[in-house]
């Protein structure tokens, strides 16, 4: 008979989860171990190991609910019924309110690809692949010259605004001089203004 979920199985899944990401992102994906993160979690290494059978497994499904996360709320900002300067606005305040309180996951996803197998690699690319989608769409909305097939630049632009928004936890500060929505607005506005001198 197969054993039923404690009806607190979520809470603990996710605490295990945030607990989890802390330790990676401090110690690393190498150095991190089962027992630091049951500790860290105040559960029992055995507990752990009944929510995660592996540290991969773990790092995997650290990295597939933040993406998933951000997955959703990229999807809720994709406003087609808004002209595309909005939308793109838009999508970028999603990412970037996403990732508020998210910097240990987020450094689990930059770090812990090489933890996963080739299948958990896919299904990550999967996701990722889906949050893009909508950045290119609205940036093809804004430069059509941009969709060249001996030239391709749609990707690139996209591409460079992402490596803006993935970094910021590297010195963004939530109460400092400028907000998130302040970054939201100057990344909106780089990528528009560079989009009209793209060629």
């Amino acid at each position: 008979m197969a054993r039923t979920r404690a009806s607190d199985f979520e809470e603990k899944r996710q605490l295990i989860l945030t607990s989890a990401a802390a330790v990676f992102a401090e110690q690393g994906m190498e150095k991190a171990s089962m027992s630091q993160i049951a500790t860290h979690c105040h559960v029992s290494k055995a507990l752990l190991y009944h929510y995660y059978p592996s540290k991969g497994a773990l790092i995997f499904d650290i990295i597939h609910a933040h993406l998933s996360d951000l997955d959703a709320a990229v999807e809720a900002a994709n406003d087609l019924a808004v002209t595309p300067e909005n939308r793109l606005h838009g999508l970028i305040w999603a990412v970037l309110d996403s990732y508020r309180g998210a910097d240990n996951h987020h450094k689990v996803q930059l770090n812990g690809m090489d933890a996963l197998t080739d299948e958990q690699k896919s299904e990550i690319r999967r996701i990722e692949r889906r949050i893009v989608e909508p950045f290119t769409q609205v940036i093809r909305e804004l430069n059509p010259a941009l969709d060249n097939k001996d030239r391709p630049l749609i990707m690139p632009v996209a591409m460079s605004l992402f490596g803006m928004l993935n970094w910021v936890y590297m010195w963004f500060r939530d109460g400092g001089a400028m907000t998130r929505e302040d970054y939201a607005r100057l990344a909106t506005t780089l990528i528009m203004e560079g989009l009209k001198a793209v060629r």
